[in-house]
């Protein structure tokens, strides 16, 4: 397995720090809960949910940390305009990620702490007098805390900037900032009126931390002063994970992360996300257009993490058709198995080109089109009656394993219900993993596949498509097979 390292630049052969148990630390850069995330930042949640359950597969366990930064200028900010307490202010958009990564699949980390939280404030402060004891800090005029960036010789080498080649603007105090203002940066902000109620007692005064320490002191305070990966956007380069690098290195001495990945940014149409283009979606706004929360993880999932995505509603339709394809696949594969299909076929087994292909820095592309390929061909057989239930079954169970990374399938509910033309009851058989079901159907959608199932007899093939238009709006799919109209439930509707 291996992984393009941001810090080297170079596509680096992955090894655990703890070879014999096979124990994986990692911390990802969460929401900054001063508003509701955005697609462009589950594109990034996404790609980590997706590097986790493929280590996972390979056998890794897997501790994964996601800080919530509940306290920055930008929360400080709204809370100010929205004239509550910052604590009021940034639950709601807690509570409104917690909700969107469900909808995503996205696994939840193992913790997700906050950095208003007492324990880790006494460990920014822990920090930073640390920091000042050794000269790689100290507190200026103002009454702020700053790191010297010139006494940390590698400051600069995980955003590749020769710091010899920029001029310093002396000191940064805001919390983002491109390298045109590279300087001394904020690790404890003294408290002015701004801040209102926010504030906490420190040696130096009522304040607040900056926001890079706080991701240093969750990080080291839950998973040690050494980590095996960091994950994050190729926007949280510089200056976040640059300083995060410098505090923690600056108390610890040791290594702070063996493997920086970083995934790119999300486009919309080509542009930039921007709410005066009118391209700036959260996950709601894409759920309203009548999409599943699966059919927008493949969207956001499927172009290699180092890979700029553009998003379009092209693209959304192209995913709806990719999960469909998957879907009548699987089922084609289940009535093979339930027919008990012998004829004296040798079974086959799939081989491994998917986790290999993930293996190789999570190319996602190539994992996506084994898989494609792989439904081809055994759609092929099929067609040609040369599937036997044993091959089927083998096919059944590596997409188990496949969907174990993926997180495509529709859950616990049943997958898809068939209807025979002569007779529509409004209860069907469902095949779900070889488990018999009955399901009423709502009696909007039973009486919709009637009038289609007529139109059809009839040959009045454009109110049969109307119909299927209407049974479409209300999340079913229809399709005719030789056994008739098969309806299919989309997960999310």
């Amino acid at each position: 397995m291996r992984f393009f390292n941001t810090y080297s630049r170079k596509l680096e052969e992955f090894q655990s720090r703890d070879p014999v148990g096979g124990k994986i630390d990692i911390y990802t850069c969460g929401p900054t809960v001063y508003s509701r995330a955005h697609i462009g930042n589950f594109r990034a949640y996404v790609f980590e949910d997706l590097l986790q359950r493929h280590l996972e597969l390979r056998g890794y366990k897997v501790h994964r940390v996601m800080n919530i930064t509940d306290v920055d200028d930008k929360t400080i900010r709204g809370a100010r305009e929205a004239k509550i307490p910052l604590r009021q202010f940034t639950e709601q958009f807690k509570q409104a990620f917690f909700e969107d990564i469900e909808t995503l699949r996205i696994k939840r980390a193992d913790e997700f702490p906050s950095a208003t939280d007492q324990r880790y404030i006494d460990r920014m402060i822990e920090m930073i007098a640390t920091l000042i004891s050794r000269g790689l800090a100290y507190q200026a005029e103002d009454k702020s805390v700053y790191f010297r960036i010139n006494k940390f010789p590698d400051y600069g080498k995980l955003a590749h900037f020769d710091l010899t080649q920029l001029q310093s603007t002396g000191r940064v105090k805001h919390d983002e900032y491109d390298k045109e203002h590279i300087g001394d940066f904020a690790l404890w902000k003294a408290w002015d009126e701004e801040d209102g109620e926010v504030g906490w007692e420190s040696p130096w005064g009522r304040g607040r931390p900056g926001w890079h320490i706080e991701c240093s002191a969750m990080a080291t305070t839950l998973l040690g002063e050494q980590i095996d990966i960091h994950c994050g956007g190729v926007d949280n380069i510089f200056p976040h994970h640059e300083a995060e690098i410098a505090q923690s290195e600056g108390v610890t001495g040791k290594k702070f992360v063996r493997y920086w990945l970083h995934c790119a940014h999300l486009l919309v149409d080509g542009q930039k996300m921007s709410k005066s283009l009118g391209n700036f979606y959260t996950l709601p706004d894409v759920l309203e257009k009548g999409y599943s929360g699966r059919e927008i993880r493949y969207a956001l999932m499927r172009v290699h993490y180092r890979a700029p995505l553009n998003f379009t509603w092209e693209g959304m339709e192209e995913a709806r058709q990719a999960l469909a394809r998957i879907h009548e696949w699987l089922t084609r594969l289940r009535e093979v198995v339930a027919k008990k299909i012998d004829n004296g076929k040798n079974e086959t087994h799939p081989e491994e080109q998917f986790e290999e292909s993930l293996d190789d820095d999570l190319n996602i592309s190539a994992a996506l089109g084994f898989l494609f390929e792989s439904i081809r061909e055994t759609n092929r057989a099929m067609d040609q009656n040369e599937m036997d239930a044993a091959t089927a079954n083998a096919w059944l169970k590596w997409w188990e394993r496949v969907n174990s990374v993926l997180a495509l399938e529709p859950g616990q509910k049943p997958a898809s219900v068939i209807i025979s033309v002569s007779g529509v009851e409004g209860k069907a058989a469902v095949d779900s993993d070889r488990v018999v079901i009955e399901e009423a159907l709502p009696p909007d959608v039973a009486k919709l596949v009637e009038e289609r199932a007529q139109a059809r007899l009839a040959k009045d093939f454009r109110k049969s498509d109307e119909l299927r238009d209407k049974l479409n709006a209300l999340g079913w799919e229809a399709r005719d097979t030789k056994d008739g109209q098969k309806i299919t439930r989309r997960a999310g509707a």
